[in-house]
């Protein structure tokens, strides 16, 4: 029911967004330890575009009816928004893009997540303080709240106040506790239950909504509502608004799900989370729900519990259907001022800019290392086959005219160029041959030329076609300058995009090993004082 008020909408369709969500993805869903429903970031991201869209029914002089009339279009919206997300993530199950989830790290995640925590906390003050502002929206929103709530101070309830300050000296205790003694409890110590029942309790013994305005929860209608097909002239508006909640679902939930597999020895499928979840906010934006996905804290809880599979959310649902059917009426006391959400957002921008940014930024740190790596001369270990990087030891040996190289990076567009002015320089080819690369050891220039390389490509993962037309390019100098050139454990994928290039037209497949070892073994041969070799070459 917080979640609710987060998105602007009545609380009951959080318990809503609680059941259907759940029930949904526990039939669909690969995540075992995975607690779905719903989630702060999400929340927080609905209710900004329900406030755009829609003037809050609190605001001015108006009729009950058109309250109403304002909180039914409210509640349409966040179930557009949730169906709008659900259509595009089954289009993206539909294209495959499941492999995205490679750039989502846990940091990332992580970061989104700890980093939105000040929103959340923030977004709660007026509640917690008793006080009627209207929500901002858009970036640096986080300041202008503070700024509100610091202008309306003097006007907040001592009553509201009394009952936040009492809620939080019993949940942060309970919370310690569970933490500190989790090995010898047999179950955590319900304190949001305890507190949840003793505010009701209080709120209608003293009948503080009334004397001292003090804002509840209100009357939960019991049973389901009836199911509903959003409003589709609303679709073409909140579209755009779908986009970045649909990509916070999908990385959360996709990423927990992974954190948890990896912990307990499994395998999700990326894509069949994302119809999983599709399905979920499709189906449930049906019935009035708002976005919704895996969330961080309910899943930490659930495995804590001992959740090992989706039937725990099963009886979750148990649960939340109880209160919807009979216990509904219990929460009519409730004080809106006991609900404090875990910290979730981001602090500067909006949660969905906050993940755009976060993404990049992990995908540029990725491009930089590419950039930043050495390529490594290789000796042989003595005694051994083993050839290792020659600026681990002093003692491994190097053979006069052999140079060995590996170059532990993808070859594509963006190091294509490194490629080519660290080889140049290691053969000494060209007048860039003359300059001392930024990276990697420094060759011996008082050593005999070279006449043969070895570069080992095990460290090469992938190709594209610029790197490969430089592999070509290389082979054609090394053979004008007389050269040999071997290749070594070139995968299949990078020898595929290597051929597509030409690389078959310029050296011979003799001229591909599958292991350092093998590689250096024919350099030897061919460098032996028994006469001129010369490497063989396809025109």
């Amino acid at each position: 029911m917080a979640f609710a008020l987060l998105t602007s909408v009545p609380p009951v369709f959080g318990l809503y967004t609680s059941f259907f969500p759940v029930l949904i993805y526990s039939l669909l869903g690969t995540g075992r330890h995975l607690s779905t429903g719903t989630f702060a970031v999400l929340s927080l991201m609905t209710g900004s575009v329900v406030e755009r869209l829609v003037p809050d029914p609190l605001a001015g002089n108006l009729s009950e009816i058109e309250r109403e009339q304002l909180e039914a279009r409210r509640v349409g919206a966040a179930a557009a928004v949730a169906f709008g997300s659900g259509a595009l993530m089954l289009a993206m199950f539909a294209l495959q893009l499941g492999v995205l989830s490679t750039f989502l790290s846990e940091p990332v995640v992580k970061a989104l997540t700890s980093g939105a925590a000040l929103h959340v906390l923030v977004s709660q003050l007026p509640s917690l303080l008793g006080l009627s502002l209207p929500r901002q929206i858009g970036c640096f929103s986080l300041f202008k709240t503070l700024a509100a709530v610091l202008t309306a101070l003097a006007r907040s309830s001592p009553a509201e106040l009394t009952i936040s300050a009492l809620s939080l000296a019993l949940l942060v205790p309970v919370k310690e506790l569970n933490v500190r003694f989790r090995d010898r409890l047999p179950t955590p110590i319900p304190g949001e239950v305890v507190m949840v029942l003793l505010a009701s309790v209080l709120c209608f013994a003293s009948s503080l909504d009334t004397r001292y305005n003090v804002q509840v929860v209100g009357v939960l209608p019991g049973g389901f509502p009836q199911p509903l097909f959003p409003t589709l002239d609303e679709l073409p508006r909140i579209l755009a608004d779908s986009l970045p909640i649909a990509l916070v679902t999908f990385a959360v939930s996709t990423s927990l799900a992974s954190i948890y597999a990896d912990k307990y020895s499994y395998t999700i499928d990326p894509n069949q989370e994302l119809f999983a979840h599709g399905v979920s906010n499709l189906i449930s934006s049906l019935f009035s729900c708002f976005p919704n996905s895996a969330t961080l804290a309910t899943t930490s809880l659930l495995v804590d519990a001992g959740g090992n599979t989706q039937l725990a959310g099963l009886f979750s649902c148990i649960v939340v259907l109880a209160v919807l059917l009979w216990l509904g009426p219990f929460f009519y006391y409730l004080p809106k001022a006991v609900w404090m959400v875990t910290w979730v957002a981001v602090v500067t921008l909006n949660v969905d800019l906050g993940l755009a940014v976060g993404v990049v930024v992990s995908m540029m740190t990725v491009v930089c290392r590419t950039q930043r790596v050495q390529c490594l001369a290789l000796g042989l270990a003595e005694g051994t086959e083993l050839y290792r990087p020659l600026r681990e030891s002093h003692k491994l040996l190097q053979v006069p005219g052999l140079c060995i190289l590996s170059y532990p990076t993808p070859l594509y567009f963006a190091t294509r160029g490194q490629f080519r002015h660290i080889l140049e320089w290691h053969l000494g080819l060209g007048e860039r041959g003359k300059q001392s690369p930024k990276l990697g050891s420094l060759p011996d220039k008082g050593v005999e030329p070279i006449r043969v390389v070895v570069l080992d490509f095990s460290g090469i993962s992938f190709a594209d076609a610029a790197g490969a037309r430089e592999v070509v390019q290389l082979t054609r100098r090394c053979q004008d300058a007389g050269i040999c050139l071997l290749l070594a454990q070139c995968n299949a994928l990078v020898l595929e995009t290597l051929t597509r290039a030409g690389l078959l037209e310029r050296m011979t497949p003799e001229q591909l090993f599958v292991s350092v070892q093998d590689a250096a073994a024919h350099a030897l041969e061919r460098l032996k004082p028994t006469g001129p070799k010369i490497c063989t070459v396809w025109v």
